[in-house]
């Protein structure tokens, strides 16, 4: 008796399976190098790696912008300060920070008590700067009429927040850690006035007297107060066309069927 014979795979058959099994194989081989680097440069392991990943990052394109911003300068011969509406134009640019200034002023710095033990009835928050500090004197400064001012050589505008991490200070993207220097610009005498005024500050006095917080503040004949390299834009509200709130109003009540 003849054996029955087992169907034999064609030729292109066997050419499709060789081609998936090659292309399963590579890859399994990319999913294992993602695997290896998904929990390094892509993916920190910590908060703190984060951060920091991400404000060197914020510090490279913050100088590619302020490159760039020069380069237009150059090329347009023009100061942008002096740009637009003569001294309303130039007042304009000096409060959104565009301009760098020169002039007279105070240098204000604080920092973080040297003590190494928690002393009786205290807690180890009140041997630190916080966040409502640093708040506290910018605030008396620019009532004082500061003209421009500076923290941690970074120029404060309105766009500015002022946030504290833990124990350091976040702003515009970069991490600082204490001592904090205030620098502003104005006549000397009224922005003393307006510290010594301020009650927030003369609590935090109260500390420096207790706990050895870091408090100095000093004339200064020339403060330089750099541009803003803050590049966040504003965001608002914007009206309806008459198009549009046809269309809103139309899904609404459709809605509501």
């Amino acid at each position: 008796m003849n054996a029955k014979r087992k169907p034999r795979m064609s030729r292109s058959a066997a050419l499709v399976a060789a081609f998936v099994l090659a292309l399963s194989g590579l890859l399994f081989t990319v999913s294992a190098q993602l695997a290896k680097t998904s929990g390094t440069s892509r993916h920190p392991e910590s908060v703190v790696a984060l951060v920091s990943q991400r404000t060197a990052h914020v510090a490279t394109v913050s100088a590619q912008i302020s490159a760039l911003d020069q380069q237009i300068q150059e090329l347009s011969g023009t100061d942008i300060g002096t740009i637009g509406g003569g001294k309303a134009g130039l007042a304009a640019r000096t409060a959104a920070g565009t301009k760098e200034l020169r002039g007279p002023g105070l240098k204000v710095t604080l920092k973080d008590s040297p003590l190494t033990e928690v002393p009786a009835g205290a807690v180890a928050d009140d041997l630190v700067i916080h966040q409502q500090d640093l708040q506290a004197v910018v605030n008396a400064l620019w009532a004082g009429g500061a003209e421009a001012m500076s923290l941690q050589g970074k120029r404060i505008t309105a766009q500015s927040a002022i946030r504290c991490v833990g124990n350091v200070l976040y702003l515009q993207g970069e991490i600082y850690s204490p001592p904090y220097t205030i620098e502003a610009i104005g006549e000397a005498s009224a922005l003393h006035a307006a510290l010594d005024s301020d009650r927030s500050i003369q609590i935090y006095q109260q500390y420096v007297e207790a706990y050895s917080l870091g408090w100095k503040v000093s004339d200064e004949k020339t403060i330089t107060i750099p541009a803003t390299t803050d590049t966040q834009r504003l965001r608002y509200a914007e009206p309806l066309t008459q198009l549009e709130a046809t269309a809103t109003a139309s899904s609404n009540g459709a809605g509501k069927n």
